[in-house]
């Protein structure tokens, strides 16, 4: 008697990936409900909206032959959830939690909601511990710690796809015995990026659970994947006591998703526009990373951000930049001077840096190698503006030296191709290079 009260014919139109049903007596915003096809097909919605008696729809799936006089819309009275359990380390799962890696699904433990409970900022921990990555330039001098949240900003054409790949089969704890996880979710991939980090996931040698959304399937998924990935994160981080690194790519196609839908329900369009709540939307996902107080396990963040037009004050990498702490951004320029990966380092930044190094995490002379490493580095840099407009032969032998030290770092420091560095190569390779600069460290 309960389900046939739930029960709906009076869906009134169709726009897109959204349903609007007339008349509903019942419901409530993130309602799971049931969409049945009149060819016995049925496919999942969550409500969106609610005015007066009619109730906004978004389809979890693609709306063709859906008819608005023979289809009905099942209101469940439940909110999405997503089934979790151990077993699901090791495992490949599209934006639908369904399993794409041809093994049956597991058996869940529990089922929680995918929007996550909101952490009690009174609860959090200070981000500390140094996670390493691998890569100089980011163990060096813009370190990832337990509980942070640090965004790779790129440009089209630049190769993020394989630092992340990078950052996926190199990370681990550097300190401690705790469980290392990756949780990795794409959003809009190609058969050929699908296929490259199918590859890359076979060669993880930690744990890691995946969720892929290709670009051919529905679009409204890619709002949920991160949703999913998340929850899973919170699970094995707060409930199994794990350290899990969360790697998203790519956040412009999330936000262009936000885009689409909030077109097609007609609201009034921001910056370029996306929606005025994009801010809020964003922040739902990127405020789940963290660690909280009396618990061993953390959740560690990587969106990875593709710039429109390499403008970094475009709303997606703008408001990223407001929520997160700190940014890694990758340059074009060096890029082009075959330089791997191409992180740019002065305008990259780790706020939370200070708290996962030193002698209890990596070494006693981190700090201060890391210091004179960008003093003389950011002196290189700014005296290449003097080289274009006097030349070289121009300049004094002491900013010629500080010229060679610029082009030494870039191409033996940051520049490392696929081969991984631990933290003391990374060091010793900086005091290496300074020394050979006979410059103060």
């Amino acid at each position: 008697m309960r389900l046939s009260e739930h029960i709906y014919r009076t869906i009134s139109s169709i726009r897109g990936p959204l349903l609007f049903v007339e008349k509903v007596f019942s419901a409530r915003l993130g309602e799971v409900v049931n969409i049945l096809f009149p060819d016995g097909r049925s496919m999942d919605g969550e409500v969106l909206k609610i005015d007066g008696d009619t109730v906004l729809i978004q389809v979890y799936g693609e709306t063709r032959g859906l008819d608005i006089g023979n289809s009905s819309v099942v209101f469940t009275d439940t909110v999405k959830k997503a089934p979790l359990s151990i077993d699901i380390i090791g495992r490949v799962f599209n934006g639908s939690f369904l399993p794409v890696d041809d093994v049956p699904m597991f058996i869940p433990e529990k089922w929680a909601s995918v929007t996550g409970f909101p952490m009690n900022p009174s609860a959090r921990a200070r981000p500390e511990e140094f996670i390493e990555t691998g890569f100089s330039c980011i163990d060096g001098l813009n370190t990832l710690v337990k509980g942070q949240k640090l965004p790779i900003f790129s440009c089209a054409g630049l190769p993020s796809k394989e630092l992340a790949a990078g950052i996926l089969q190199n990370s681990r704890l550097a300190v401690g015995m705790g469980r290392f996880v990756v949780v990795f979710v794409a959003l809009g991939l190609t058969f050929h990026d699908y296929s490259f980090y199918m590859n890359v996931l076979n060669e993880i040698r930690t744990g890691f659970v995946a969720f892929v959304n290709m670009a051919d399937e529905p679009v409204v998924e890619r709002l949920l994947s991160p949703r999913f990935g998340l929850t899973v994160a919170e699970y094995l981080a707060f409930e199994r006591g794990m350290d899990v690194l969360v790697v998203i790519t790519d956040m412009t196609n999330y936000c262009d998703v936000l885009r689409e839908v909030s077109t097609a329900r007609e609201e009034l369009p921001g910056r370029r526009g996306y929606p005025g709540y994009m801010y809020s939307d964003l922040a739902s996902i990127y405020e789940r990373a963290g660690r909280v107080k009396g618990m061993s396990g953390s959740v560690t963040m990587i969106p990875i951000v593709t710039m429109p037009e390499d403008d970094i004050t475009h709303p997606i990498p703008d408001l990223t930049g407001y929520i997160t702490e700190g940014q890694i951004v990758l340059s074009r320029e060096l890029h082009q001077k075959g330089i791997f990966p191409p992180v740019d380092v002065l305008p990259s930044l780790s706020r939370l840096m200070q708290r996962g190094i030193g002698e209890c995490h990596t070494r006693g002379d981190h700090r201060k190698i890391a210091n004179s490493l960008y003093k003389y580095y950011a002196k290189g840099r700014d005296l290449r503006r003097l080289e274009a407009i006097v030349g070289k032969d121009g300049m004094t032998d002491s900013d010629k030296h500080m010229l060679d030290f610029a082009d030494i770092f870039e191409r033996e420091f940051v520049n490392q191709g696929t081969a991984r560095r631990d933290i003391n190569e990374t060091i010793d390779r900086g005091i290496s290079i300074l020394k050979r600069f006979s410059l103060e460290i």
